[in-house]
């Protein structure tokens, strides 16, 4: 770090794509502590002048960036932002990058690279600065704080449970609780930078019995939220995919907003809702937006509504937690202590309309509290 400032290890194989992350860091107050051509570079680097944040690409020679990834995060942890094509080789490796620690990614343009970088510069410059907060070494950013997640490639078996209206779940006593759930509930997550490891441990989490309907609105483009349903689809007992226009959704089952795609809520008609995709302009810099989905889901929906924000920069979901404490819902919050960035679930607490904060530990059993009518033992 030079005279206060954030400082950043910039690792690419591409002479010219570390010119031009290097510049737009630099113009954007980032101190560029050095450069590095491939993995095992970066990870010298790291070790030698042990900067704020990593920005690394993911396809490199020698030592890509996974492999580099790991083994920053288990010699020397450093705040990781992944750098990655519009691929869908790149988004299936993206993922298991930040399986290994990667707090989150960016993705490069295409086209005419130096221009599209250019016009995405802010943005880039917001997620590396927003990132080099990030506690890494312990606890509550990443890994799945609070929760176990599978590791890509495990080749672990999903099973995919039927659903029932009561559920038998373990609290943290060990003591087996017998729940019964009100009827036709519908879960809103919203989250941004670190989410996807966020959100995939609530929906481990999450029973079938409870039978919600489940919105999920991540920040992510293009291309990667098809992938991020697929990989929350084989860690949950829930049916989850990502959204198309026009899907209908009933209990058990849950959608990812499509990127680049704002998702409302349609209509909701005898337990199942349909929703209706977009390309409206951004709302809050963002499409899809969080306040997009909740604040139609408070419009449309007359059954039980439970939202949630989770982890992210930004204050998307703040109008949206409005819209739904508004009409009778229940509100969570994730906790600043195990959020990456404590931006959008802040700007949530600060409406006074958020009912619990809780720890990424707590936050599936707050859920589930909300709809449970009785327990007996």
């Amino acid at each position: 770090m030079v005279d206060g400032s954030t400082s950043a290890v910039v690792a690419d194989d591409s002479h010219f794509m570390r010119s031009v992350i290097s510049d737009i860091l630099e113009e954007g107050g980032i101190e560029v502590a050095t450069q590095a051509r491939d993995g095992a570079e970066a990870v010298e680097a790291v070790r030698t002048h042990d900067p704020d944040v990593v920005t690394m690409d993911v396809e490199m020679p020698e030592m890509n960036g996974i492999e580099a990834t790991e083994r920053i995060m288990a010699e020397h942890p450093t705040p990781v932002v992944m750098l990655s094509a519009h691929t869908d080789e790149n988004a299936d490796v993206t993922f298991e990058a930040l399986d290994k620690g990667a707090v989150d990614f960016f993705t490069k343009p295409g086209g005419e690279v130096s221009m599209e970088m250019s016009r995405l510069k802010d943005q880039l410059v917001d997620i590396v600065t927003s990132v080099a907060d990030v506690d890494v070494t312990g606890g509550a950013a990443k890994n799945g704080a609070g929760g176990s997640t599978a590791t890509a490639g495990t080749g672990t078996v999903s099973r995919k449970s039927t659903s029932t209206r009561s559920d038998a779940a373990s609290d943290s006593t060990g003591v087996h609780d017998e729940r019964e759930f009100v009827d036709n509930p519908t879960l809103l997550i919203g989250s941004s930078t670190g989410g996807p490891k966020m959100v995939e441990t609530v929906m481990e989490e999450l029973p079938t019995a409870a039978d919600f309907r489940v919105l999920i609105v991540q920040h992510m483009p293009e291309g990667f939220t098809g992938r991020f349903a697929e990989r929350i689809d084989a860690r949950s007992d829930y049916e989850v995919r990502e959204a198309r226009d026009g899907a209908r959704l009933a209990g058990g089952e849950a959608v990812v907003a499509a990127g680049d795609y704002h998702m409302a809520v349609k209509n909701y008609r005898n337990g199942r809702l349909r929703v209706k995709l977009n390309q409206d302009p951004p709302v809050n810099s963002v499409r899809p937006a969080v306040d997009v989905t909740m604040e139609t889901a408070a419009e449309t929906i007359d059954d039980p509504l439970v939202g949630v924000i989770l982890t992210g920069m930004g204050g998307d979901g703040a109008d949206g937690i409005r819209a739904i404490k508004g009409v009778g819902g229940h509100t969570i919050a994730q906790d600043e202590a195990t959020s990456a960035v404590y931006g959008m679930p802040k700007r949530a607490v600060e409406t006074g309309c958020v009912d619990d904060v809780l720890p990424i530990e707590g936050i599936a059993g707050g859920i589930l509290d909300t709809i449970t009518t009785e327990v007996t033992r």
